[in-house]
């Protein structure tokens, strides 16, 4: 019983902080996609109750109204014996499906890998995101959105091996300072999850070129 309690303890530790979206690991943007052509750069630090990480994403465009995000970054996991950091990788695409009355709404799926010692976690599934803009696109305004994903995970942590499925809500917005400078600032509520902290944070910048 102690070893079991001991076992879903670290693997929630393990687990702890998933922004998504159209992502795995966060939303970061609002349902508007990159246009086509462009290219998004970004910057994000994460933090909950045992995590701490720093991921970057790259988005890009190659048709209308649809857009590809890559990340990547490493996080430190504070567990019982000690600090553990992780390398992940992720990709995702989104598609814009609604713009009525300045709501945009747009779907899309993800997949990510984290892997580190004795751990390894594949994560994918269905996302949806919907945002609105206030203020032009040529000076300064804001994008609240709200996504939301069903995501499942195959985690294997040291002998053992198990499935997860979540929920997560993703709560944020997008300050635009500036056409090329958006700073970005997120909460993540994640629901019917038994392995992850309950509430996340996340901030960092949006520039696009």
């Amino acid at each position: 019983m102690k070893r079991t309690l001991l076992t879903l303890a670290t693997a929630a530790a393990l687990l702890a902080s998933r922004p998504a979206s159209a992502q795995v690991y966060g939303q970061y943007t609002g349902a508007e996609c990159v246009p086509l052509g462009g290219h998004l750069f970004g910057g994000y630090l994460h933090a909950s109750r045992d995590f701490f990480g720093l991921l970057t994403q790259l988005r890009l465009s190659f048709y209308p109204n649809v857009d590809f995000g890559f990340q990547g970054g490493l996080t430190r996991i504070s567990l019982r014996g000690g600090d553990v950091t992780t390398l992940r990788v992720g990709s995702d695409i989104k598609f814009k499906v609604v713009h009525a009355r300045q709501v945009d709404l747009s779907l899309g799926g993800a997949l990510s890998v984290e892997t580190g010692d004795h751990l390894h976690l594949l994560t994918l599934g269905p996302t949806a995101v919907a945002s609105r803009t206030f203020g032009g696109n040529s000076g300064a305004g804001i994008t609240p959105y709200a996504g939301v994903g069903l995501l499942f995970t195959n985690a294997e942590l040291e002998t053992r091996e198990f499935t997860d499925f979540s929920m997560p809500f993703r709560l944020g917005a997008e300050l635009r300072l500036a056409p090329e400078v958006r700073l970005v600032a997120e909460v993540q509520l994640r629901a019917s999850d038994e392995i992850n902290n309950d509430i996340g944070f996340t901030t960092g910048v949006n520039l696009p070129f």
